[in-house]
């Protein structure tokens, strides 16, 4: 079953301008978000070429509105995550400056 979806992948795939298989990606871009594509495997690299092609149909436009909202609220979280967990290191360190405050204060003076 397996060598079978290999297999059907490979039919699938697409040989890019460099003589390459192309590689599947994911757009996340505002006007294309979450739609596959190939592309050259070398994106990016002075050496690419500009194979390019859409695997999946312009995506409705309630769906861009609907991923781009979701896309957001997930980056607001991760950074309301990220100055959370700043925050608790930063009180960490404060902690472990005070410990050590009162130790030295303790058996040095």
């Amino acid at each position: 079953m397996e060598n079978s979806s290999v297999n059907s992948q490979m039919l699938d795939a697409r040989i890019c301008h460099c003589g390459q298989i192309s590689v599947t990606r994911t757009s996340w871009t505002e006007n294309n978000p979450g739609r596959r594509f190939r592309g050259c495997r070398f994106y990016g690299r002075p050496d690419a070429c500009d194979y390019f092609s859409w695997m999946d149909p312009p995506p409705h436009p309630r769906y861009k509105t609907v991923i781009n909202e979701l896309l957001r609220k997930a980056n607001n979280n991760e950074n309301r995550e990220m100055k959370m967990r700043r925050s608790v290191k930063l009180h960490h360190i404060a902690l472990g400056v005070f410990v050590i405050g009162v130790l030295i204060h303790k058996y040095v003076i």
